[in-house]
């Protein structure tokens, strides 16, 4: 047993979170041995190819990982893990928004470049522009990406979004707590709105106050100090200045430990693939991970 291995504790909260078997076609290899190689990969980074023989056939173990990266397995087992974890703070649910750029490696540059979808009259729709295709930026430092996250006070993931590395922070605020979605152990809609949001002087925007204030969300993000004066100087047209808890900004570290966590995963840290719907898919394995050391209680 690989100390990368779930432990048999881990497997037994992850075990029912798993799809069966399919009813039509050849049954899946035995699912902890292929979690594991996924699991020993996304750990190390090594390639596909070098994965020991203890995991079986690499390929099977890639294919794995690929279809229920594309399909969104991952995602639907990291519910799961954190269904109901916003329970125990109840209305005053606190998160916290960062992003990190991760450097991409040469080989997950070069993908082929999907066929654009054609439209009933045979015009091409819904073409993304190769500057930011796959999530992959060029900057000063190379090929990079950049991950949106947002992390509870546990540092845990509770929702992550890729870009281009050199994109802003402020643009992806609102997109990725879009994708925070907390089921419930029982009865009703997953929860999508926390009770207060922490974010540093990146995110101070009036639209991302707005937005907060609309959805009946508490802001904690210091603003910038040239708004402080562009305010001051329009006088009383500037209106009040935006409330700020400054006993409460100092939790939200809580953001940059989670993203340090999820960079304890090499696969993470350094990019190797060159699909962006895989690379999520390997941050979601990351996060699952997370989930299964510090699980909900």
């Amino acid at each position: 047993m690989s100390r990368h291995d779930l432990t048999d504790e881990e497997w037994e909260r992850l075990a029912p979170l798993l799809p069966v078997n399919p009813r039509q076609g050849g049954r899946w290899a035995d699912h902890r041995t292929v979690i594991n190689g996924v699991f020993f990969r996304t750990r190390t980074n090594i390639a596909w190819r070098d994965l020991p023989s203890c995991y079986g056939n690499w390929k099977t173990v890639y294919n794995r990982h690929r279809r229920w990266s594309m399909d969104g397995t991952w995602e639907k087992i990291l519910d799961g893990l954190r269904a109901g974890c916003d329970a125990a703070e109840g209305a005053d649910w606190t998160v916290s928004v960062d992003s990190t750029v991760v450097r991409a490696h040469q080989h997950a540059a070069g993908a082929r470049q999907a066929p654009p979808r054609l439209s009933g009259k045979g015009d091409a729709v819904d073409h993304e522009p190769v500057k930011g295709r796959e999530a992959l930026g060029r900057s000063r430092g190379g090929l990079s990406t950049k991950i949106h996250l947002v992390a509870d006070r546990r540092c845990r993931p509770i929702a992550t979004l890729i870009s281009p590395g050199q994109h802003a922070d402020s643009p992806y605020f609102r997109r990725v707590l879009e994708r925070v979605r907390i089921v419930r152990r029982g009865l009703g809609r997953p929860r999508k709105r926390p009770g207060r949001v922490l974010a540093d002087k990146a995110y101070s925007s009036r639209g991302n106050r707005a937005y907060l204030r609309r959805r009946g969300i508490k802001a904690v993000i210091p603003i910038k100090r040239d708004q402080r004066a562009n305010r001051l100087k329009k006088g009383r047209r500037g209106g009040r200045p935006p409330g700020f808890d400054a006993e409460l900004y100092k939790e939200r570290n809580t953001a940059e430990l989670c993203v340090n966590k999820l960079r304890g995963y090499r696969a993470v840290a350094l990019r190797t693939d060159k699909r962006a719907r895989i690379y999520q898919g390997t941050i979601d394995v990351a996060s699952i991970g997370i989930w299964l050391r510090d699980p909900v209680a």
